[in-house]
């Protein structure tokens, strides 16, 4: 099963990908937001190249674990992609994971110029790992 995950921003999408056994996720890219919710050939182009068995996006939450302010718009644009990608959709909370995925870069020695286009598909791996992880649980 390869699951495909999306940080959802208000510019860009963060993609990134499993492989085929469910075990690791990785960036794969980050596409302007209206390229993935029109349905773009760039957006196709990967679900077609990739082939994935379910989209998993990031949620929001706040420290508290209560639905952040940005959940309700990124809840409905998740389910706008999800129909126009006839996909099944699951949603794994995102907190830190941005700041996370910078820390990364920063660490690999990415100027904050150099991260900026890196920095939401890292942040998909990083919710996208930890959903995988908690399915080889179940």
């Amino acid at each position: 099963m390869r699951a495909m995950a999306l940080d959802i921003g208000e510019v860009r999408i963060g993609v990134a990908l499993s492989d085929t056994t469910g075990s690791l996720a990785s960036p794969l890219t980050v596409l302007p937001v209206q390229e993935v919710l029109s349905n773009a050939k760039s957006f196709r182009r990967i679900l077609e190249d990739w082939e994935p068995d379910i989209l998993v996006i990031g949620r929001p939450k706040t420290m508290a674990g209560e639905d952040g302010p940005q959940a309700q718009r990124i809840m409905e644009q998740a389910r706008q992609i999800a129909d126009a990608c006839q996909l099944p959709l699951t949603f794994q909370d995102e907190r830190l994971s941005s700041q996370e995925a910078k820390r990364i870069l920063r660490k690999q020695g990415l100027s904050e110029k150099k991260m900026r286009g890196k920095v939401d598909a890292v942040a998909a791996s990083l919710f996208l790992q930890t959903w995988l992880d908690r399915q080889k649980m179940k």
